[in-house]
């Protein structure tokens, strides 16, 4: 979920060696359900309340795979993608996405969402979570456009060559707004989790401050801001056009994003998930500014900022499609142009309600709902072995495992849920991970070994189950 095609090699089933302390394995003989985790002395964190967790949930469990699977994927970002270490007495954590070296922002803040609840039982993982925060600030504040970041500031970065103001530690400047909400949408999640006010530090106060300036400027109103971006690609989704500014739009006060959420380049900048995630952002923001003495200002201007926004979104983001009706598009320009397809990278249409804009009861999610999940949806993909969304990062006739989750976590009907269960278990390829993506007609065909946010996403999905619907863990599926 970067500019990643470079990296990703679709794997077949001969044999598959996994970064990270992964073992390598075959897939001659039946899944055995032996642990894939690398060995303890090898994993990069370990949390007494994960490891506890893992065992309850996998307790309740009858489908002996699946329980398999979430012992594997829950812990996978703590046993292979974080690296902690304290500077000046203060914790740091770095958090790659698994085959790349590199901490997306993004992907970096969902990586651990689940560990949250966890966080006030365990003082240690609490330190790690942290961490994470810290090191997300510090990236913010390098360069609030970027979405991807080195560790270390002297490595050179493959895009080096992009057309762009590309600085020491940046990974990717791909501008995405959901890259910044993800940020504020961690601090959040730790804060209402553990009470710890420790991480409003002044560096926390200056990026958060930088990220509603970032929102604004990219309202451009007045011009086009100070971002712009291309990539000598032979991929038209890796680079952006009219000189590095996207598609012309008509100023009515939404956020432009030249990049989605699967870094690949929006037709029209006006991505109206995005949008939607930022109005949830800001307003728990202006919750975070009345923590803190001296920000009534900078909260009363999130708030105000938030309401715009839904302002406009409710008037120009609910539009008719010729088939089915009043729904979210995924795109628009402000001057009647729209995209009406969804793409499995979250923050998506389908994601709506799990990200806090909506209620899965909300008649116009409904029905974008159904959108996404049918064939007038021309990234959803049906085959053999699954149906669901995909996206052009990964072609046609592939769908991303991350969305069947989404699909779940989002759902009431336990019909659904269970298929998507049933879904995931016969389409990881005997691997006991969850990939980027999948053939429909051939789940060996599929690409990212390791990918860190899958994995613990799934393990979210599990966690849920374990909390919403017990019952439906008690099944075989």
């Amino acid at each position: 979920m970067t500019h990643r095609r470079h990296f990703i090699r679709s794997t077949s089933l001969a044999a598959i060696a996994i970064a990270g302390g992964i073992p390598s394995f075959s897939f001659a003989s039946p899944v055995d359900f032996v642990s894939r985790r690398p060995e303890p002395g090898k994993r990069r964190f370990s949390s007494k309340a994960v490891e506890d967790t893992i065992a309850k949930v996998k307790k309740s469990m009858a489908d002996e795979e699946l329980a398999w699977m979430f012992e594997n994927c829950f812990p996978n970002t703590l046993d292979t993608t974080v690296t902690y270490s304290e500077k000046n007495g203060q914790p740091s954590t770095y958090v790659i996405t698994g085959d790349i070296d590199a901490m997306w922002l993004r992907d970096s803040s969902a990586q651990v969402w689940p560990y949250l609840p966890l966080a006030k039982s365990d003082k240690e993982l609490q330190q790690l979570l942290k961490g994470v925060i810290a090191k997300q600030v510090s990236f913010v504040l390098l360069d609030p456009y970027a979405n991807a970041f080195y560790d270390d500031p002297g490595k050179v970065s493959e895009w080096k060559n992009d057309i762009t103001e590309m600085k020491p530690g940046v990974h990717e400047r791909k501008w995405e707004i959901d890259s910044l909400c993800y940020v504020i949408r961690l601090s959040a999640g730790y804060y209402n989790h553990t009470g710890d006010t420790s991480i409003f530090t002044p560096e926390w106060q200056q990026a958060m401050t930088l990220i509603v300036q970032t929102f604004r400027e990219q309202q451009r109103i007045h011009d086009h801001g100070p971002y712009r971006f291309q990539r000598n690609a032979a991929n038209p989704t890796d680079t952006q056009f009219s000189g590095g500014y996207g598609n012309p739009t008509k100023k009515i006060g939404l956020i432009h994003s030249m990049f989605r959420p699967s870094d690949d380049a929006t037709v029209y900048p006006f991505l109206i998930s995005s949008n939607m995630f930022a109005v949830v952002s800001l307003k728990q923001l202006a919750s975070m500014f009345a923590l803190i003495p001296g920000y009534e200002i900078m909260r009363a201007e999130c708030n105000r900022f938030a309401s715009e926004l839904d302002k406009v979104l409710k008037q120009h983001a609910v539009l008719q499609h010729p088939v089915c009706g009043s729904l979210f598009p995924l795109e628009i320009d402000g001057f009647g142009n729209a995209l009406f397809m969804d793409d499995a990278n979250v923050p998506n249409i389908l994601s709506l309600p799990y990200l806090g804009y909506c209620s899965t009861s909300d008649p116009v999610y409904i029905n974008s709902r159904k959108f996404s999940l049918s064939h007038n949806n021309p990234w959803f993909h049906e085959g053999k072995f699954a149906k669901g969304i995909g996206g052009p990062h990964v072609g046609e006739n592939k769908i991303w495992p991350m969305g069947l989750i989404m699909q779940a976590l989002t759902s009431n009907d336990e019909k659904e849920i269970v298929y998507c269960l049933k879904t995931i278990k016969r389409t990881h390829a005997g691997t006991g991970f969850i990939h980027e993506s999948f053939h429909v007609d051939d789940p060996a065909d599929f690409s990212r070994s390791w990918f860190a946010w899958a994995n613990t996403l799934f393990g979210e999905l599990i966690l849920h189950l374990y909390n919403k619907k017990p019952a439906l863990l008690q099944n075989r599926f």
